[in-house]
């Protein structure tokens, strides 16, 4: 069952000294959330906002937020700290008094703290939009060298079944280098979570069986992929079929190391990933977990506007594991 999964993400990082900030400090849900990681002591939770701000929703809400941390962007002592940090890692993007502004915001504040390794992590989005918490992530922290832009992931949970599904959430249509490193680092993100990664590059075709420029752009994602990672299995182009299923991808692709044993998914663009998911959550019935923010120096997550405090406190989780997977590499 899904909740496994997270019982089993705290206990890995329960007493791991893993420090989270919420930009969003007034937010019930996320206060919420973020006082239970920290009354049970799974991780270090600092959250942003104004304080008597805080301190009010805390009230009518009955949270303890007793041991958690809450700084004020508006009047942190750091603020000039990270401004002149903001300006210089802009390259000259941003002037002194811009960078002064910006750093009043909750979101680049709480990701100058990821940047200069004051936390480890940030979740946003219960009130933000996506780009409101990639675009500060994408400015600040950056990719990882290698790695030319973020994409998303969903942890697809059945029962004791669990598989990675990407891109599904960011990227419209990646060439073919992009596609490779979506696949590398998906793969990175499945080890991470417990996933013995076996990569599926999909397709409408299974090794040739039909042709045109989106199987080429697949079939080329697959050789540079392989190329990156050649201690990966990593195989394509394939249909999920033959991914998948036993006989079909013995018929299709008898010589795979990843036919038919496949745990991640990566679709050749957003639209199939993002309608994949879907139909394997609402008709197949899988939890997906995500998304899971993938390439960026440091985790950042970015939630779902409608998520629950429960969601908050399980993608603190996912976030906290990334930390720990990076601590690892």
């Amino acid at each position: 069952m899904i909740v496994d999964l997270f019982s089993t993400l705290e206990e890995n990082v329960r007493g791991k000294n893993v420090a989270i900030v919420f930009p969003e400090g007034t937010e019930p849900r996320i206060l919420g959330a973020a006082a239970k990681l920290q009354i049970n002591g799974v991780l270090q939770a600092i959250v942003l906002g104004n304080k008597d701000a805080i301190a009010k929703v805390a009230a009518d809400n009955h949270f303890d937020i007793s041991q958690l941390t809450v700084r004020d962007p508006e009047t942190d002592a750091d603020h000039d700290k990270f401004a002149k940090a903001f300006e210089e890692r802009r390259h000259g993007k941003a002037t002194a008094e811009q960078a002064a502004q910006t750093v009043r915001d909750a979101t680049y504040f709480g990701t100058m703290m990821v940047y200069t390794g004051e936390v480890d992590g940030l979740v946003s989005g219960a009130v933000h939009s996506t780009a409101n918490t990639v675009r500060p992530a994408l400015q600040i922290i950056k990719t990882k060298p290698g790695v030319s832009r973020t994409s998303g992931a969903f942890i697809m949970q059945r029962g004791d079944e669990r598989y990675l599904f990407a891109d599904t959430a960011i990227n419209i249509d990646p060439n073919a280098d992009e596609l490779a490193e979506i696949a590398v680092e998906s793969a990175a993100t499945a080890k991470a979570f417990g996933i013995d990664p076996r990569v599926a590059m999909l397709s409408f075709s299974t090794k040739g069986s039909a042709a045109g420029d989106m199987v080429t752009k697949v079939q080329e994602a697959t050789a540079k992929a392989q190329a990156l990672a050649p201690e990966i299995p990593i195989d394509g182009e394939m249909q999920f079929d033959a991914a998948f299923v036993p006989s079909v991808g013995a018929q299709k692709a008898p010589d795979s190391k990843v036919a038919v044993h496949a745990t991640v998914f990566v679709f050749p663009e957003l639209q199939s990933g993002n309608i994949g998911y879907k139909i394997a959550q609402r008709l197949g019935g899988f939890t997906a977990v995500g998304p899971i923010l993938q390439g960026l120096n440091k985790p950042v997550s970015d939630l779902s506007r409608g998520a629950s405090t429960e969601d908050v406190y399980q993608t603190a989780l996912v976030t906290a594991t990334q930390v720990l997977a990076a601590r690892n590499d």
